[in-house]
């Protein structure tokens, strides 16, 4: 746990943690060296209280889990990407305005499950190395 609420996932508690989680996840991927996600960083903590027990907050270092990011296609930092059921069903990228980022917490509460019902699943064994 960060603090906040804020867990800090990485390669051994990524399937616990995000994909058999019982409610919806927002995972933020970031990179220490990242200015961008530093700027995020505490409106990802505020979140986290405000929707404590709605919304599970995660962050993901790429630079220890570079794996995960690339299996979810993530090519910046910071990446906000939310998971119902275990699927990622919207993602937002950036350093963005925190309001949209609440708007998006909302709304993924509101249809997230019915997104992910309709969502194809991963393909765990599709990887860009032969």
């Amino acid at each position: 746990m960060v603090g906040n609420g804020v867990i800090e996932a990485n390669d051994l508690t990524w399937e616990q943690t995000v994909e058999k989680s019982s409610i919806p996840v927002i995972v933020m991927f970031y990179t220490p060296a990242c200015p961008h996600c530093r700027t995020m960083e505490p409106y990802f903590r505020e979140f986290s209280g405000e929707f404590a027990g709605k919304v599970l907050f995660a962050r993901l270092n790429l630079a220890e889990s570079a794996w995960i990011g690339e299996r979810y296609g993530v090519m910046s930092t910071p990446t906000f990407k939310f998971f119902c059921g275990g699927k990622p069903v919207q993602d937002l990228v950036g350093a963005i305005y925190p309001a949209i980022l609440k708007k998006r917490i909302e709304e993924v509460l509101v249809h997230g499950k019915e997104c992910a019902e309709k969502s194809t699943g991963v393909d765990y064994e599709v990887s860009g190395y032969a």
